[in-house]
């Protein structure tokens, strides 16, 4: 079910100041499905190079190609504390889902708004990797939690079409001397 997010104003002006690449709601391109990569080619490795700049810029976790406008199956993914490079996933595909979790998400495509979306605890991807060998991994819990979110970008589909409704909510610049937020959501 697709979840239409009413924007202030306020909310418009906050997402004016953020400076980066990264698309933002309600643009079509975040509901697009993405095409399928054949192989991976020197454009590829452009995108991926785009793609990590941008989710480094934002601090994100994860990050899909819809998210900087390339509707190409691409999605990669840096855990927090993980001692790993970023992991990127070429077609990727969840083949298993098992379990359940629910947690707080948010996204860089709608920025300052969190709610609680309920995912398979683990999941079994299958995709391909940026030489295009096929490959499968077993994810849980965090890991699980982003490659759904990121693979879900890829159908168009956004975190709030997933949230329960009653736990979205914005976080918004709060001001140093009164405590309260810097932009009033009516």
């Amino acid at each position: 079910m697709r979840f239409e997010l009413e924007l202030t104003d306020e909310v418009r002006k906050c997402w004016s100041e953020i400076e980066n690449d990264v698309v933002k709601y309600p643009d079509e391109a975040l509901r697009q499905k993405a095409v399928p990569i054949s192989k991976p080619t020197a454009e590829t490795r452009a995108l991926v190079d785009r793609m990590k700049a941008a989710m480094a810029e934002s601090n994100g976790v994860g990050f899909a190609a819809p998210q900087i406008g390339v509707s190409q199956r691409v999605i990669i993914y840096h855990l927090p504390g993980e001692d790993q490079p970023i992991r990127v996933i070429l077609n990727p595909r969840i083949i298993s889902m098992k379990g359940e979790q629910v947690g707080p998400e948010g996204c860089l495509s709608i920025p300052l708004l969190e709610g609680d979306v309920k995912r398979a605890y683990e999941v079994i991807v299958k995709g391909m990797d940026m030489l295009g060998r096929p490959f499968r991994r077993r994810a849980t819990e965090m890991e699980a939690r982003v490659i759904q979110h990121e693979v879900d970008h890829l159908d168009g589909v956004l975190f709030i079409d997933r949230a329960d409704p009653e736990t979205l909510q914005w976080h918004l610049p709060v001001d140093a001397e009164s405590g309260e937020p810097e932009l009033a959501l009516d």
